[in-house]
């Protein structure tokens, strides 16, 4: 996969799907579509070292993620950048997000 700046944002060029918003340098939610290799990229970045990590979040996948609007598909990636860790620590409770628009999708996480 290739991304190309056409001017008016990054471009994913095997999609043409825009995935980068040039303004906000954050990502599109109104571009964003789900297609089986986004849906695979996901699955596969939630393959974590840590084996609890990888039961909640498979599970939310595959129960829940197809039901996700652009923009809380755009937080969960943000989630999935996180270190095992601390999305560990999110998760269980340990720790609270520091973002606010975090809360509902750890919300359901926790439910997984």
């Amino acid at each position: 996969m290739t991304k190309q700046d056409t001017g008016d944002g990054i471009q994913d060029t095997e999609a043409g799907q825009r995935v980068l918003n040039p303004e906000s340098g954050t990502l599109d939610s109104e571009s964003c579509l789900l297609d089986p290799v986004a849906l695979e990229r996901v699955r596969w970045r939630c393959r974590r070292g840590l084996l609890e990590l990888d039961i909640v979040l498979g599970r939310f996948v595959k129960q829940r993620y197809t039901m996700l609007n652009n923009e809380q598909r755009i937080i969960f990636d943000e989630l999935l950048d996180l270190p095992d860790t601390e999305l560990w620590d999110l998760i269980t409770g340990k720790k609270e997000p520091a973002l606010a628009h975090q809360r509902v999708v750890l919300e359901w996480l926790k439910e997984a």
